[in-house]
């Protein structure tokens, strides 16, 4: 067993990076989101949504490609804009991301019980209260609940435990997805494309806002870097394959969607990627993609209860955060209370009903980008102050690739802001947003020896000296 430097097991391969990276990419939001993004752009306008924003995300992937290759460390952004623009910029890009994956964790804990009811239509009993006039049921919340603590126990039992399960179940979602491409083969028609495109310009910017949610994911592999076993120059090439894949699998599924069921039939459906497979296959059709569905909501809530308590670690480790968030656990070597930091946060997530997939899905994005800009700027600032850095992976284009990623990132942030297509919706939104930087901005700034029992940076703290009786070879 190889342990790295901060006590961690180095135990993933080549197709655990995949399954973990691609797992958490694609997680749900092929079934649940391919309708939001043709209400918004029409069918023709989310695949030109998807291209658009994915290839944004393509050009970031290479960045961190770059960054991850050249610093394996646990944490990811977090080592990067450290090392790049110092501890404040380095806390607020890797608060941004932990709060873009905890944002899909509760994602995911609110959208498996609506899936379930789709397989058992009895489900949704004792009312207990309702959010947005949308009712929330304590059999649907508790199901939720369960499974974040099952999901977070599997995290603490072990990266590998973890990412051999994530290869199992998404083998399980690319089974699943065949059916709806079949499908497309004999039943698709392409008259049902039309409308192909709906709101022009605009329809367009507002389907790109959701595309970041959907692609996220491959920012896993840089906070656990430091678990892989594999050359770093490797870790940079499946970081940027794992992208190409989801972009190609979130097209195939919008052009399948697209050609299976007419315009009015994806206005009125629920879950239209299991409605055109039920168009192309019947109800065992439908329930084939069902069971994938609750496939890949497990792998995305994995993947990101994995890569975010992986940066909460970091940042407690370098005395942004509470030390008991660098706790390892004796036995399975896991941050086991940063893990637990975020599995409390998705067991109660479901009790705020289905209404709230939307707030996670546009607050968490927002963070997301925020993580991104300040990514591509430690990028930028490295080519410029450490050119001679050792770089094992090099991004094609070099600082021109950064000046445009950052500029690009820019962009995509402004569409959530106000007066934009895709404005995030006051006040649940924009609180999530408020409460979650004020709380992350108090932790920070309060003074650390008062409260909370902050530790000093471990990759600075000086070497433990030897007892007496220990021999030094």
């Amino acid at each position: 067993m190889i342990i790295s430097k901060h006590g961690l097991n180095k135990s993933l391969k080549q197709i655990d990076i995949l399954a973990l990276s691609f797992g958490a990419m694609i997680g749900w939001s092929w079934v649940v989101l391919i309708s939001q993004l043709m209400e918004r752009a029409g069918s023709v306008g989310a695949i030109i949504a998807t291209l658009l924003a994915g290839g944004v995300i393509v050009v970031i992937g290479l960045i961190y490609a770059e960054l991850t290759a050249a610093m394996p460390d646990v944490g990811g952004e977090h080592v990067y804009s450290l090392r790049s623009l110092g501890k404040t910029a380095s806390f607020y890009c890797t608060w941004s991301i932990v709060f873009a994956y905890v944002s899909v964790v509760a994602f995911e804990a609110v959208a498996l019980p609506s899936v379930l009811e789709n397989l058992f239509p009895s489900l949704g009993h004792g009312e207990l209260w309702q959010v947005n006039g949308v009712s929330v049921y304590f059999d649907q919340a508790l199901i939720g609940a369960l499974a974040s603590v099952l999901i977070t126990w599997i995290n603490i039992r072990g990266v590998r435990i973890s990412a051999i399960i994530q290869g199992i179940v998404v083998i399980i979602i690319v089974l699943s997805g065949l059916a709806l491409f079949v499908g497309l083969g004999v039943h698709g028609e392409a008259i049902n494309l039309t409308p192909l495109i709906v709101g022009g310009g605009s329809g367009i910017l507002a389907a790109m806002a959701l595309v970041p949610f959907m692609m996220v994911g491959f920012d896993i592999i840089p906070q656990a870097a430091e678990e892989i076993d594999l050359p770093a120059k490797k870790i940079g090439q499946l970081l940027v394959l794992s992208i190409v894949m989801a972009i190609g699998w979130y097209i195939l599924i919008e052009i399948s969607v697209g050609m299976l069921l007419t315009a009015d039939a994806r206005s009125v459906a629920e879950l239209a990627t299991v409605d055109a497979t039920q168009a192309a296959w019947g109800r065992t059709g439908a329930l084939i993609l069902l069971i994938g569905g609750v496939a890949g909501i497990l792998t995305s809530w994995n993947g990101f209860l994995l890569g975010g308590s992986r940066a909460l670690f970091a940042m407690a480790a370098s005395g942004m955060l509470p030390a008991f968030l660098t706790k390892i656990h004796p036995k399975y070597k896991t941050p086991v209370n940063a893990i637990l930091f975020i599995g409390v946060l998705g067991t109660f997530s479901p009790f705020l009903g289905r209404q709230a997939l939307i707030w996670f899905v546009d607050a968490g994005s927002f963070g997301l980008m925020i993580a991104y800009i300040i990514v591509t700027a430690s990028f930028l600032m490295l080519r410029y102050k450490e050119p001679d850095m050792n770089r094992p992976y090099k991004a094609p284009g070099g600082k021109l690739l950064g000046w445009f990623g950052l500029c690009a990132s820019l962009m995509m942030v402004s569409l959530y802001l106000p007066g934009m297509p895709a404005a995030l919706v006051w006040p649940q939104e924009w609180l999530m947003v408020i409460v979650w930087f004020a709380g992350g901005s108090f932790l920070y700034f309060y003074p650390k020896k008062v409260v909370l029992g902050f530790v000093p940076d471990l990759q600075q703290q000086k070497p433990q000296q030897k007892k007496p009786d220990q021999k030094t070879v």
